[in-house]
């Protein structure tokens, strides 16, 4: 009987692997989606997956254009900025109702996804986004991300 190399054994054709690691994946996006008010870190997201957490952060990025703490950043200030357009809470109430554990980080990267402050934000989106069904203001509102802001401008031109 010929015998093969451990990774001709152990492991499948290439494809059905990366088919593998992207349900691996989505299933983290989707924690990620489902608990993104909660403590999540790269090093948890990546245990649950069975990965090293320098594996998940490059494989996430690969197949998704940004690193899982990036969009878990995201998720929590698309969240923000419904909480915010609503108009009931406080910044600070809704950094912490999102899962930030600082007002600055929060702040700090809801400016740079959104480009206004928060405070400025919870201002003047409740007046522009007035009498929008829900889903209709989470889409025109939704932040565009730097890459995707140039990428648009040259599209544009």
């Amino acid at each position: 009987m010929r015998r093969g190399t451990i990774s001709q054994v152990t492991s499948g054709p290439p494809d059905a692997q990366h088919l593998r690691d992207l349900a691996l994946l989505r299933r983290v996006r989707d924690r990620i989606d489902r608990d993104y008010a909660q403590p999540l870190d790269v090093e948890a997201l990546a245990r649950g997956a069975h990965m090293s957490a320098g594996h998940l952060s490059r494989q996430f990025k690969a197949a998704y254009g940004e690193s899982p703490y990036s969009y878990v950043m995201t998720r929590r200030i698309e969240r923000a900025m419904t909480l915010l357009r609503r108009g009931d809470l406080t910044v600070t109430q809704v950094c912490f109702a999102v899962g930030c554990s600082s007002l600055g980080s929060f702040s700090t990267r809801f400016t740079e996804l959104v480009g206004m402050s928060p405070s400025n934000y919870r201002r003047d989106a409740a007046r522009a986004t007035a009498g929008m069904l829900s889903c209709v203001a989470k889409q025109v509102t939704r932040p565009v991300r730097n890459r995707e802001a140039l990428a648009r401008e040259r599209q544009s031109l």
